[in-house]
């Protein structure tokens, strides 16, 4: 909740740091109005990158806690830099050290849980007071008001009386048997916004009555206020926070008669009604079910809307926009059976991708492409090694002069100047020396491609390798995407191939590391920031295709 102001001192502070300190500036990384807690920052993960192509030789910030203030993160970008030979240094520590990362990465650690602890402790007794303690509910608006001696008074809320008459609809209309979906539908279709602003949908009515979520299980509506009922935890190895039920004797429950908008006979209605809904075949209530993954879950996509294609019955799939949210968000009703999916796209991946005449031509383009790379770092290596023998006969003119009877105060500067220079252009030899080592790519890999891919869908069938087999086959895909035919009451399928699984699969790469390419390409998109990695250092074949690089393309 910083303003923009502190970005722009804590530059200007940098800035001048490096002026003292005789450093060039060559570039600038921030995070605007995001917690320090998470290294998932777009800013962040920009300066990792640069610092490993060697961008920049110093990282200058205000404190230790502006890279990060989890323990764990820091020691990374720590390590990381010293790999790349990257000094840290800040402008209230200067060079930064291990002791520095033990104790200042322990502090700042003890401060955000010291803060965490003084922060819910402050929560609380606004929750027991009545005033809220959290986001704001939909049919409430904020109440703004300033105490005699000028501080805001935080937490009052008044009824929103649009937004109360919409609520007051909706558990009228679920109570005499209207579904949470054909309600969604009909606010949408009348252009009611919805909680956030956009569109409604059944989840945002019905939610989970056992986590107190949705429409229809918030008791703020009847004049019972809830707090500390779910608890927030950050996953270490996506950054994304995941809520937790807390035990009920730790819940605060307060009475805010003045916030009442549900009348009690029409709460316990909407209570009895849900109760007496049950998933057909077992005793799971709608709000707690679960929907059975299949091999293409989460990959399929409707070609008008863009939303997700969902388990619409049984054997089938639809657009879920289009059943949740209404005409007035999709019109897309037609739905495509799971046996003829899988079957479409499994041949469409056996038979269709990989075409012999379209690899055949990225070969030779790619080929042209790698003998461009290596004249250019030819040419670029010729100036290296000739910038070397001038800072080496530079160095040694110093050394002679210090024997000649020159103070070595005088050359002291200029001589660890050369020297680090020399270092630099030693490194960037060896670099370019390890760089566009050669990857054979074959024509006639579509072949291979072909019985690997043959292989791994008669895995599907088999109880021992399934799981990795099924990862396999969902790494190769970017996305399905389905959209009706105007001239046939069938879909049209268009899939998207994962270039870099593809071809990691085409060049022989195993099967459980095409696997985990594909879990590792999963989680760098739910990453906010996140940089898509190779796999085992498979080469540089998956780096090149991998990011940047359009998906291959089939219409079935």
């Amino acid at each position: 909740m910083q303003s923009d102001a502190s970005i722009d001192d804590q530059i200007r502070s940098c800035r001048d740091y490096a002026t003292r300190q005789g450093l060039t500036v060559v570039g600038t990384y921030s995070d605007r109005a995001v917690s320090g807690a998470s290294l998932m920052r777009s800013g962040i993960q920009k300066l990792l990158r640069d610092g490993r192509s060697g961008a920049f030789d110093v990282v200058i910030s205000e404190g230790l806690d502006r890279l990060s203030r989890n323990q764990a993160d820091i020691a990374q970008i720590f390590q990381s830099f010293l790999f790349a030979e990257i000094t840290i240094e800040t402008v209230s520590e200067g060079a930064i050290s291990e002791m520095h990362i033990g104790l200042k990465g322990t502090m700042n650690a003890l401060f955000l849980k010291d803060l965490a602890i003084k922060t819910r402790r402050g929560l609380k007794g606004r929750a027991l007071a009545g005033k809220s303690a959290g986001g704001l509910t939909y049919g409430y608006n904020v109440v703004h008001k300033i105490a005699a001696n000028g501080e805001p008074i935080r937490g009052d809320r008044t009824i929103n009386t649009e937004e109360a008459v919409v609520v007051k609809r909706i558990y009228s209309d679920y109570a005499k048997g209207i579904s949470p979906k054909m309600i969604a539908e009909a606010l949408n279709v009348e252009g009611v916004p919805g909680p956030q602003g956009g569109q409604w949908g059944a989840s945002t009515i019905h939610g989970n009555r056992e986590r107190g979520t949705g429409i229809l299980n918030n008791q703020l509506y009847i004049g019972r206020q809830f707090w500390n009922r779910l608890r927030y935890v950050k996953d270490p190895q996506t950054g994304k926070r995941v809520s937790r039920l807390n035990a009920e004797a730790d819940w605060v429950i307060t009475d805010v008669p003045d916030l009442q908008i549900i009348p009690h006979d029409l709460w316990e209605a909407v209570r009895q009604r849900q109760g007496a809904l049950k998933s057909k075949g077992t005793s799971v209530p709608v709000w707690d079910r679960r929907r059975p993954r299949t091999l293409f879950s989460g990959l399929m996509e409707c070609g008008y809307c863009g939303s997700g294609f969902s388990k619409i019955q049984k054997d089938s799939f639809g657009c879920s926009a289009a059943r949740n949210k209404g005409e007035a968000v999709c019109t897309n009703k037609r739905l495509i059976k799971q046996t003829e999916l899988e079957a479409r796209v499994l041949d469409a991946l056996a038979n269709n991708l990989m075409d012999p005449e379209a690899v055949k031509v990225f070969c030779e383009a790619y080929t042209a492409e790698r003998n461009w790379l290596a004249a250019t770092t030819t040419n670029n290596r010729a100036g290296i090694e000739k910038e070397l023998v001038t800072t080496k006969r530079d160095h040694a003119k110093l050394v002679d002069a210090i024997i000649a009877g020159v103070p070595a105060d005088q050359v002291k500067d200029k001589m660890i100047a050369l020297d680090d220079r020399r270092k630099d252009l030693e490194a960037q030899l060896a670099a370019a020396d390890n760089s566009l080592a050669p990857v054979r790519l074959h024509p006639k890999m579509s072949e291979t491609y072909r019985e690997r891919v043959a292989a791994l869908i008669r895995g599907l069938g088999e109880s021992e390798g399934m799981e990795e087999a099924r990862e396999a086959i969902r790494g190769l895909i970017e996305k399905i995407v389905l959209t009706p035919r105007a001239d046939a009451p069938s879909l049209t399928i268009d899939l998207y191939g994962a270039l870099a699984s593809l071809l990691m699969l085409a060049t022989g790469a195993p099967t459980h590391q095409v696997a985990r390419m594909a879990l590792g390409a999963q989680n760098a998109k739910s990453s906010a920031g996140a940089e898509f990695q190779d796999v085992d250092n498979i080469g540089e074949l998956v780096l090149v295709a991998g990011v940047g690089f359009e998906p291959t393309t089939f219409r079935l």
